[in-house]
């Protein structure tokens, strides 16, 4: 593993944490990345006074690109994503995505596994590429985006494989606001801010409640990972990635950055 964590975490206070993502060259998430969340979740649980935790990202252009695709280099026995993904979401502490640039596949999953997304206008990109690849999403996505946009949008998103941008996300249900960009840290951090001033317990309460009717069952996110470990066995899938990866996939250029557009390209 990496000695570099890919995130800083700074205690604003005790009730309140910003947590930034920095990984260059695009914020990739790796197996590295689980790890450091998993422990990040760990110390959330643990931390008596902390209330809500904003995660963000230091790369204007890549809030988290997508899973990379490159082999690993020893095998990984830690947190998988769907555990850390199920503690944040049934988490006492708040959890809100402050989204610039681009949050496809596993970091869009990750989105969706905060308890709040906010995102800006002219700098936000979200996406399911997955099927363009040849793959399915196995991180939460077909689970977690029916519950938020319903099932025909869910469908459109998935199964289209494209890139959208920050208002129609907000349009669909899937982020919370789609702000300009020159005032999502100010309206995020005043969120934050006043849901840190408020009691531990009903803030916990109520997150409890809501849970009960919008998170998916643990069996239904297992077959969805169960799925897309099948899917990345197949031929077709390492034909379309090797393509991909040939063109520019996970390097910083015109790939990465119009991925909607590329990954339907034959």
């Amino acid at each position: 593993m990496t000695d570099t964590p890919p995130f800083t975490v700074v205690q604003r206070s005790a009730s309140y944490w910003r947590v930034t993502f920095d990984s260059p060259p695009l914020n990739l998430v790796t197996f590295e990345t689980f790890a450091a969340l998993g422990d990040l979740v760990d110390r959330m649980d643990a931390a008596d006074e902390l209330k809500v935790v904003v995660f963000d990202s230091a790369d204007p252009d890549f809030f988290l690109a997508h899973f990379d695709l490159s082999p690993p280099k020893q095998p990984y026995t830690g947190s998988s994503w769907l555990d850390v993904a199920s503690r944040m979401a049934r988490s006492r502490v708040i959890t809100i995505a402050s989204v610039r640039g681009r949050a496809r596949g596993v970091g869009n999953e990750f989105l969706l596994a905060c308890d709040m997304r906010f995102a800006s206008k002219e700098k936000a990109v979200l996406g399911q590429p997955e099927v363009g690849a040849g793959i399915t999403p196995g991180g939460g996505a077909t689970e977690r985006l029916p519950l938020l946009v319903g099932r025909g949008r869910a469908l459109e998103i998935i199964a289209g494989a494209d890139d959208f941008d920050a208002e129609t996300a907000e349009r669909y249900g899937w982020i919370n606001r789609a702000l300009p960009d020159a005032e999502l840290d100010a309206h995020v951090d005043r969120l934050a801010t006043r849901i840190a001033s408020f009691d531990r317990p009903p803030l916990a309460d109520i997150k409890a409640l809501i849970n009960r009717s919008t998170l998916p069952s643990e069996t239904d996110l297992t077959a969805g990972q169960d799925t897309f470990r099948s899917s990345l066995t197949r031929p077709e899938a390492h034909a379309r990635i090797s393509r991909l990866l040939e063109r520019g996939m996970q390097q910083r250029g015109d790939v990465e950055y119009r991925l909607g557009e590329h990954i339907a390209e034959r």
